[in-house]
């Protein structure tokens, strides 16, 4: 197995073409998504997409992160998703797209100017004082646990985001439901 020498230890070549490979299907997925005009087709490349995120957190050594991914992301929420597109009848595409060329100009240099930023970031030298010790998350995960330094903040610091976030997507699902009965009244009447 070949190894590449990298400042934090050795990769192998199977783990390197493998996280490549799951970011590039997951930025395709991703550029399908926004790209398709049927609602479902755009879920579907949704759930692509959170699929190469869970395996790319596995290949990080986050395995929680990454079941939680499948799980919530792409199980949970794209069923919602899925429910709220075929309840208010979403899944036939518009004929015509109602965008002209000069917003699709427009947002493809936004793109642009975004990536210019990601790689201006990436090969921008981190402060010291925003870098953790070598070996510091390892030694967290031995003392406390995988799952506690994620649980711990969500629980306490951030346990009013966290309900609100689920009361926010329980009043979209009812508001869906709201929009989906008028909308049958109306073709009834």
């Amino acid at each position: 197995m070949q190894t590449l020498g990298m400042p934090h230890g050795t990769l192998s070549l199977f783990y390197i073409f493998h996280f490549y490979l799951f970011g590039l299907i997951g930025v395709i997925s991703a550029l399908l998504f926004v790209t398709r005009k049927s609602p479902v087709a755009a879920a579907l490349w949704l759930v692509s997409t959170m699929f190469c995120l869970a395996a790319m957190y596995i290949l990080l050594d986050a395995q929680f992160i990454g079941a939680v991914q499948v799980l919530v992301y792409a199980g949970a929420i794209m069923v919602v998703f899925l429910f709220v597109i075929m309840l208010l009848n979403l899944g036939q595409g518009e004929g015509i797209d109602v965008r002209g060329v000069g917003w699709k100009i427009v947002a493809g240099a936004i793109g642009l100017g975004i990536l210019a930023q990601v790689f201006a970031l990436t090969r921008a030298k981190t402060p010291v004082n925003l870098t953790l010790p070598q070996g510091y998350a390892a030694e967290q995960v031995a003392q406390h646990g995988a799952v506690a330094p994620i649980a711990a903040p969500l629980f306490n610091e951030y346990l009013l985001a966290f309900e609100v976030t689920s009361i926010l997507l329980l009043a979209a699902i009812v508001g869906a439901v709201l929009l989906g009965k008028q909308k049958e009244a109306r073709d009834v009447a």
